[in-house]
C-alpha cells in the first residue's frame, strides 16, 4: 500500500461520542492551547545568554539545557501521549498542565543550572497535551480534510515556538527570564484548564495488552514494525527536526556572539521568521489531502537541504541567514503535516502510533541538538552547519535505502 492511499483508506477504529465535526470554537482552542504548551518546550532556547549572566557562567555552559527540554518532552511523550488510547483526556490534559505549571514555577525559583535543568526536563516531560489532543482533532475531521485539520493545530504549535523564541527574548531582556517562566506558567495553567473543561466525553476502546504507565512504551515497537508507513514516517521526521533544532537552538549564540554581537532581545525577533510555518501549514494540509503525503515530504526534504548551505553561509552573511530561516520553517511544517497526519492513519491505535511518530522527531532533535551545543563549542557555526546536514542525510537515506 502507498502512502498516498493510506492517508484516505485507513481510518482509527474508535469513533468519540458526541459532535461528529469540530465545532468552529473547539479547534482554534486546541490550537491556542497547543500554541502555549508547545512554547514551554523551547522557553529556554532565547534565554540562554540572560540565563548564563544571572548564573555566571558563559552562554555554552548552559545550552545542555534546550536539549534537556526536548529529552523531557519525548519521555513525556513515551509514558503519557500513548494514554489517549486508554483513557479519557479531559483530566489527563488537566493534570498534565498543572504539573507543567507546578514545573515552570520552580524552575523561576531556581538557584542555579542543576535546578533549572530538572525543572525544564519535569516541565517538557508533562507538555504532551498538544499530542494527546492532535489524535482525537484527525478522529473528529471529516475524512476528505483530515490534514488540513491537523494542520490547523501544528500552525498553532509552531506559532507558540515563534512567541517562545519572540516574546520570550523581548520578556527576558526587560524583565529577566525568572518572569518568562512565571507567565508561561500562568498561561499554561489557564489554558491546560480550559481546554480539559470543554473536551468531549469519551469512552477510550480497550487496547490490547496489558495496561499502566508503560503500556504504550511497550506497544511502539510492534506497532512501528507492523507499519512500514509509521516507520518512515518516524526516521524521516526524526531526520527533519533534528536539522532544525541543531541551527534553531544554537542560532541564539551566533546572533549574540561575533561578527553579530546582537542583544538577546534583537535575536528573539529573529524568530519572527518562523512566522512561515504558522502560514504553510494550513498550505500544507490542503496538499496533502490533494496529493497525498509522500509528495509533500519529499519537497520539503529539498528545501531544507537548500537550506543548510544558506544558513552556513548566513554566519557572515544576515540575509542568507533571512532566507534560510524561512526555508527551514517551510520544510519542517510541511513535512510534519504530511508525515504526522500518516502517522495518525496508518494504524487502528492513532494515540500510540502519534506518540512513536512524535517521540521519533524529538529524539532526533534532542540528540542533534545536543550535538549542536558541542560542535558549536568545537568548530563554531560550521559545525553546527555540518550536524544538520548529516540529519537530513541520515533521515532520508535510511528510509530510501529501506525501500529498495
Amino acid at each position: 500500500m502507498s502512502s498516498t492511499n493510506t492517508t484516505r483508506q485507513v481510518r482509527p477504529a474508535r469513533q468519540p461520542t458526541g459532535t461528529a465535526a469540530v465545532s468552529r470554537f473547539f479547534l482554534p482552542l486546541i490550537a491556542l492551547c497547543s500554541a502555549v504548551t508547545a512554547a514551554n518546550i523551547y522557553l529556554a532556547a532565547p534565554l540562554l545568554s540572560v540565563i548564563a549572566q544571572d548564573f555566571g557562567t558563559t552562554p555554552s555552559a548552559v545550552a545542555g539545557i534546550a536539549a534537556v527540554a526536548q529529552f523531557g518532552y519525548a519521555a513525556g511523550l513515551l509514558f503519557f501521549a500513548p494514554l489517549g488510547d486508554r483513557v479519557s483526556r479531559r483530566p489527563l490534559v488537566a493534570v498534565l498542565s498543572l504539573t507543567t505549571t507546578v514545573a515552570l514555577a520552580v524552575g523561576a525559583a531556581a538557584s542555579g543550572t542543576t535546578a533549572l535543568a530538572a525543572a525544564v526536563l519535569v516541565a517538557s516531560a508533562a507538555t504532551v497535551v498538544p499530542q494527546l489532543l492532535v489524535p482525537l482533532v484527525a478522529e473528529r475531521a471529516p475524512a476528505d480534510r483530515r490534514a488540513r485539520h491537523v494542520a490547523a493545530v501544528i500552525a498553532g504549535l509552531f506559532t507558540g515556538i515563534v512567541a517562545a523564541r519572540v516574546l520570550g527574548g523581548l520578556a527576558g531582556q526587560a524583565f529577566g527570564w525568572r518572569w518568562v517562566f512565571v507567565g508561561a506558567a500562568v498561561l499554561t495553567a489557564v489554558l491546560g484548564l480550559l481546554t480539559a473543561a470543554v473536551l468531549p466525553a469519551e469512552r477510550p476502546r480497550r487496547a490490547d495488552g496489558p495496561g499502566g504507565l508503560f503500556s504504550g512504551l511497550t506497544a511502539m515497537p510492534g506497532l512501528v514494525r507492523r507499519s512500514p508507513d509509521l516507520w518512515r514516517a518516524c526516521v524521516r521526521q526524526a531526520g527533519m527536526y533534528g536539522a532544525w533544532s541543531a541551527l534553531w537552538t544554537t542560532l541564539t549564540l551566533l546572533l549574540t556572539a561575533e561578527p553579530y554581537a546582537l542583544s538577546t532581545a534583537t535575536a528573539g525577533l529573529f524568530g519572527l521568521f518562523g512566522l512561515a510555518a504558522s502560514i504553510v501549514a494550513p498550505l500544507a494540509g490542503g496538499l496533502v489531502d490533494r496529493f497525498g503525503a509522500a509528495r509533500v515530504v519529499r519537497s520539503a526534504y529539498l528545501l531544507a537541504a537548500v537550506s543548510v548551505p544558506l544558513f552556513w553561509l548566513g554566519g557572515r552573511v544576515m540575509t542568507a541567514l533571512f532566507v534560510a530561516a524561512v526555508a527551514i520553517h517551510t520544510a519542517l511544517v510541511a513535512s510534519h503535516v504530511a508525515n504526522q497526519t500518516l502517522a495518525l492513519t496508518t494504524t487502528t491505535s492513532p494515540a500510540t502510533a502519534n506518540s512513536a511518530y512524535v517521540v521519533a522527531g524529538f529524539a532526533g532533535g534532542a540528540t542533534a541538538s545536543a550535538l549542536a551545543g558541542f560542535a558549536f563549542g568545537h568548530w563554531g557555526w560550521s559545525g553546527v552547519c555540518a550536524v544538520a546536514g548529516v540529519w537530513l542525510v541520515s533521515g532520508w537515506g535510511l528510509t530510501g535505502a529501506v525501500r529498495r
